[in-house]
């Protein structure tokens, strides 16, 4: 281990576009790899000033506030090539769209969207590394770790409150694809079912379908029959955590390769033909742009396994 240099103080004149973040959030940027513990610490002897004043770690922040920031030393380890440094220059070949407020991001499945749970190394990680000088870059929303397609990243705060506000108003169309076992009928267009949801003692999340959860609703559209699976549409009308997953088990038609809602003999039947990850893919995204507020419609493609086993059962 090593010791930085020493820190200086810093006054940091708040942008309008940081106006409604906590002071708490905002040192967490402005002093990387600090334990929040010692945020906490520094906000309560009160180091940290804004305008000069003490102030609490739910205090919101108003443009042109100055806020004081003290040197907080931290040792940090010797600087080594960065392992993941490969998954995330990977991540730059997934950026569908970018400009100054929104990235939209073809994610690949087996990445988290955020680290957390044993996981150092999360979709938002790798790209705040991959542009370190930005400084602003939230996830406007979340997709299973499983789960590929697209997903849409803030640049600026007021973006991440104006798709927010898009999400809530039920003004963001998002059209999911999923393998499903059997023939999901034709004339069946949508599951409402009320979701539950359920945390293990291991931190892991079940979802099931109880009259003492919370009301769900997805729309589903065949796009292709074959002869014992069918690849739907799904769209979902309320947002719930493993949502299509759990309405299609609830239909009877369970998604491939899904290792908690799944079929296993129909699983096994898609593993032999080449597929080892679930097939849910967020396929399109529709909304307004957050500044123009124009209608705007993102498309990530099938990866080429998902595309490679469609190619088989057809």
């Amino acid at each position: 281990m090593k010791e930085q240099s020493p820190p200086q103080v810093k006054f940091v004149t708040v942008d309008a576009d940081l106006a409604g973040q906590r002071i708490d959030n905002f040192l967490r940027t402005q002093l990387k790899g600090v334990p929040k513990s010692m945020i906490y610490r520094i906000l309560r002897k009160g180091e940290v000033r804004v305008n000069k004043g003490r102030v609490k770690p739910e205090y919101k922040l108003q443009a042109d506030d100055v806020v004081r920031v003290p040197p907080v030393r931290v040792p940090v380890a010797d600087e080594k090539p960065n392992p993941k440094l490969d998954k995330v220059a990977a991540l730059a070949d997934q950026i569908l769209y970018e400009d100054d407020r929104l990235m939209v991001i073809n994610k690949p499945s087996g990445i988290a969207v955020h680290g957390g749970s044993g996981l150092s190394f999360g979709l938002i990680e790798g790209l705040r590394a991959l542009r370190p000088d930005a400084k602003f870059m939230e996830l406007v929303h979340r997709l299973d770790r499983d789960t590929s397609g697209c997903i849409l990243i803030a640049k600026k705060r007021s973006a991440l409150r104006h798709m927010h506000e898009q999400l809530r108003n039920g003004q963001m169309d998002k059209r999911y694809q999923a393998l499903v076992s059997g023939k999901w009928p034709e004339n069946r267009f949508k599951v409402k079912a009320p979701l539950r949801k359920n945390v293990l003692q291991s931190g892991e999340r079940l979802v099931n379908v109880s009259d003492a959860g919370k009301p769900s609703e997805t729309r589903y559209r065949v796009l292709e029959q074959f002869s014992n699976a069918t690849l739907v549409e799904a769209s979902p009308i309320t947002g719930r955590t493993h949502q299509i997953r759990v309405h299609c088990l609830h239909a009877g038609h369970p998604i491939a390769c899904d290792n908690k809602y799944g079929d296993a003999e129909f699983d096994n039947e898609m593993q032999k033909k080449g597929l080892n990850r679930l097939f849910l893919h967020a396929a399109s995204i529709r909304l307004l742009h957050p500044q123009t507020e124009e209608p705007v419609t993102f498309n990530a493609p099938l990866d080429t396994q998902l595309t490679a086993i469609l190619d088989k059962i057809r």
